[in-house]
């Protein structure tokens, strides 16, 4: 492939990656969606230019051990969180901050007005509960008559398929009537089992009556519904027997089946009596848990609980809503409990500073309050436009007198710079707020200063005499150690504030970052593109279009 060849490919893609970021720039541009994936491209204003509440929490300490606060503070933070979440707000900010000895939540609703009502909704306590299900509701007349009418059909079934089925078609005769065909649930091959796994009435007939390769002659009633058993070996290791069986199994329907469940009810028993959660990790498999641990109140309170609620669930409720669903498995008496499940470490985290929130709620005063105004923000949005609007002017006006050809080639790829700057601010849902646009406008100068760079070092070697293309690639060349160094620290610097500073730093270093990155690839790539693109024979015989004068010719 010729190099030609090579610098139009790069031409069609860049045109290419102008029309998308166009696409996505453009007001009323598709928003994407693939399957149930969802993105909504729109510009994401911050407080200052959507105006709305900014409200400044002290947190109270004092009573938490000083290794245990930061986790307390970031429970806090996760409550209020999901309370501003109930505003509706689509880019609420709460964080926490320390100075010294004081701990600061920062709270910020953009578009909310209601001062008041966001005042009065953060500052409600956490509230954690444990709740059960109601009883259900008693079966009608014709609800019983009708549960006694399938068990007798059931039964019927049962005790014809016992009549006619042999060790020799058990298989098939299980495989026809399971629903979920081999189950070991609805029928089919159960392997082999010890003593004390499966119900009481099951097992009584597998270990004591039955005889293996004979097809059990009476029909097992569990809570499950009838079975036909064939035992079809036994073994032993030690005082270990174990038994290899299969079963037919015809479902009975039981009065659960037809009751319907009222929702979780309180049991009494919620944050208050909870003395604290945390992270442990099981024995066995080595995966997350979280430990519960009670005050004598509780105590009492969660073994009344699990002893009444065994095979069923308890929910764990933060702020009204579940966040776990536990199964109590037995009676727990000492006030300690363990909620096991497939968490993440992250999640089990995420949990215990949940349940700890809600335990142990850490007092918050409101220090400072602010309402934005939406035409203060407004106002800040036009401003800010119309300044990034008349510097980019000026830019493009200098550049185009001062370097004429490349200026006016500097200011198509800077057009293009900013479409892709502005639909990565979509994609990645980046708040915009005055610092944000303000390191917008920087990172539009410093992709100026690239090109500056770059243009200076072609007319040196323009002056020096060398041809017109291989002053380009020379240009470039020497240019970008220049480009490189300068943008690499200031990348660098951008990185420490978004990691260390406030949420305004972070914005305008966010921004300022981002766009750096993309004015290197607009400058070494994008203008290098066009560039080679216009040095053809009749551009190379015109060296004055490259801004220098006739005199300075050689």
């Amino acid at each position: 492939m010729t190099v030609r060849k090579k610098v139009w490919i790069s031409f069609i893609l860049i045109i290419i990656l102008a029309i998308l970021a166009g696409i996505v720039d453009y007001p009323k541009g598709p928003d994407i969606k693939i399957g149930s994936f969802y993105k909504e491209l729109k510009v994401h204003l911050g407080l200052d230019l959507m105006g709305g509440t900014h409200l400044v929490y002290e947190a109270d300490t004092s009573n938490i051990e000083e290794a245990d606060r930061a986790s307390a503070l970031e429970g806090v933070r996760d409550v209020i969180e999901r309370r501003v979440n109930t505003f509706g707000v689509s880019e609420p900010v709460v964080q926490t901050n320390r100075s010294g000895d004081n701990w600061r939540i920062i709270v910020e609703l953009p578009g909310v007005t209601d001062i008041d009502q966001a005042v009065d909704r953060i500052g409600e306590t956490p509230l954690l509960e444990f709740k059960e299900q109601a009883p259900p509701v008693e079966l009608t007349e014709e609800e019983v008559k009708e549960l006694e009418d399938y068990n007798i059909e059931a039964k019927k079934k049962t005790e014809d398929i016992l009549s006619r089925v042999t060790p020799e078609n058990f298989a098939d005769t299980a495989k026809e009537e399971s629903e979920d065909t081999g189950s070991g649930i609805n029928g089919g091959d159960l392997d082999y089992f010890t003593q004390g796994q499966m119900v009481e009435e099951f097992d009584d007939a597998v270990f004591n009556k039955a005889e293996t390769g004979v097809v059990y002659p009476e029909i097992v009633e569990t809570m499950f519904g009838y079975h036909i058993i064939l035992k079809t070996d036994e073994r032993s290791e030690g005082e270990i027997k174990e038994i290899k069986a299969s079963h037919i199994l015809i479902m009975k329907q039981s009065e659960a089946d037809y009751q319907t469940q009222a929702d979780y009810i309180n049991t009494g028993l919620s944050g208050q009596q909870l003395e604290k959660s945390f992270l442990k990790f099981s024995s066995q498999m080595g995966t997350p848990e979280i430990a519960l641990e009670f005050d004598d109140e509780g105590k009492k309170l969660f073994a009344e609980i699990t002893e009444r609620n065994i095979g069923k669930v308890v929910g764990i409720y933060l702020d009204g809503y579940p966040i776990s669903m536990p199964m109590v498995n037995e009676k727990i008496p000492d006030g300690q409990a363990v909620i096991t499940g497939t968490f993440s470490l992250l999640e089990a985290k995420e949990l215990v500073q949940r349940l700890n929130s809600g335990a142990l709620p850490v007092p918050i005063a409101l220090i400072s309050q602010q309402n934005i105004g939406a035409t203060l923000g407004k106002i800040s949005v036009q401003k800010s436009f119309f300044a990034g609007l008349l510097g980019l002017f000026f830019v493009a006006l200098f550049m185009i007198i001062y370097y004429r050809l490349p200026g006016l080639i500097a200011v198509f790829a800077l057009a293009i710079y900013t479409m892709i700057v502005l639909a990565l601010f979509k994609l990645m849902s980046i708040t915009l707020t005055l610092a944000g646009v303000a390191g917008f406008i920087i990172s539009i100068g410093m992709a100026v200063d690239a090109n500056v760079l770059i243009f200076e070092r072609i007319k040196e070697e323009l002056k020096k005499g060398k041809p017109l293309k291989i002053a380009i690639e020379e240009g470039f060349s020497r240019a970008w150690l220049s480009i490189r160094d300068s943008n690499f620290s200031s990348i660098i610097t951008c990185l420490i504030l978004a990691w260390f500073g406030t949420s305004l730093i972070k914005g305008f270093a966010i921004t300022l970052g981002l766009g750096i990155l993309i004015s290197m690839f607009s400058a070494i790539i994008m203008t290098r593109t066009f560039l080679r693109l216009l040095s053809g024979d009749f551009i190379a015989e015109h060296i004055p279009y490259f801004g220098i004068k006739k005199e300075e010719d050689v």
